[in-house]
């Protein structure tokens, strides 16, 4: 009895983060509970919840993807770019660009999977090439001037709901569902649990590996598309350091950076922790160097953690 007191405590113990850091800064400065700052915090959870969860599939089978910051970026300026200079329409528009980050995400695929090229590597490479993309495209301006339609996708509402939200939540739900009802979810955990007894039975490992960076990509796409249609402007650094706040957001939430372990349900805390608390420093009035490294060591913390429950199951 004790015990499974004890695991359902670490298991909700995110939460208690999460409730702890809430009525903190909501004492900290009133303006944090008002409704309009509220608002702005769902609108920009939404955007970090949409993007971890093709990254919680990642780290699940032992990854990581660097290029998700790119991914973001690039998907702002095709769309964009598409939008007001070649004169397609907003759906179109759309398809095509989450069509390019599936790619994106299937080329991390081919470099890790088919060639043999480390996650880190791989995925570092094509942060570059595709962040210079975006440059060339854009040429290194913003493009701005978009169909009205398009801004109900970022900053519309259903009722009292944010869009973004509910594309979150819907997001959220798929991402749960693949995890948990899918055999590519079972997947999943059995190759970043044990790669090589995952092969031995039967699993297609390299399948998984491409199947698992094109959801990367697509996830990364949307919160892409998202950004682009709250900002209405495209700009060539929209992304830019974007990968960092979604590891962390995965890693607070309790997903093995060695793979294999790892809940969606956690994830989203882990998500508005990071929300809450870069909305509650800006409140605050804290500088972006000294925010850098409060995330920094929030990230430190989080792997730190999970190294020692790692070391202790083992002794």
């Amino acid at each position: 009895m004790k015990s499974t007191i004890i695991k359902i405590l670490k298991e909700k113990a995110i939460w208690m983060v999460f409730i702890i850091l809430f009525v903190a800064f909501s004492l900290a400065n009133p303006r944090f509970l008002s409704s309009s700052n509220l608002f702005t915090i769902a609108r920009q959870v939404s955007m970090l919840g949409i993007a971890s969860i093709g990254m919680t599939f990642v780290i699940l089978i032992s990854g990581i993807d660097l290029s998700t910051g790119s991914i973001i970026t690039f998907v702002n300026i095709v769309a964009a770019f598409l939008m007001v200079n070649m004169g397609f329409g907003m759906v179109t528009a759309i398809i095509l660009s989450l069509i390019l980050s599936i790619l994106v995400g299937v080329l991390n695929g081919c470099l890790i999977s088919t060639i043999g090229i480390p996650a880190i590597i791989a995925t570092f490479a094509t942060q570059i090439v595709f962040e210079g993309a975006s440059y060339l495209i854009s040429g290194g301006t913003p493009i701005y001037g978009f169909d009205e339609r398009f801004k109900v996708i970022g900053q519309g509402y259903l009722g009292p709901v944010p869009v973004p939200v509910i594309i979150m939540i819907v997001c959220f739900a798929i991402g749960s569902f693949i995890l948990n009802k899918s055999y590519f979810g079972r997947y999943f955990y059995a190759v970043g649990g044990n790669e090589e007894a995952s092969k031995l039975s039967g699993i297609r490992v390299g399948v998984t590996k491409y199947l698992v960076y094109a959801l990367s990509g697509l996830f990364a796409g949307l919160a892409g598309i998202v950004m682009l249609s709250r900002t209405n402007s495209a700009q060539p650094t929209a992304g830019l350091g974007y990968e960092f706040d979604v590891i962390t957001c995965v890693v607070l939430g309790g997903v093995s950076i060695t793979g294999g372990y790892g809940k969606m349900s956690n994830v989203i805390a882990g998500v508005l922790i990071i929300g809450i608390l870069t909305n509650g420093m800006v409140l605050m009035n804290v500088s972006t160097y000294m925010q850098m490294v409060v995330k920094g060591i929030v990230l430190v913390l989080a792997v730190g953690f999970d190294s020692l429950q790692k070391k202790r199951a083992l002794t």
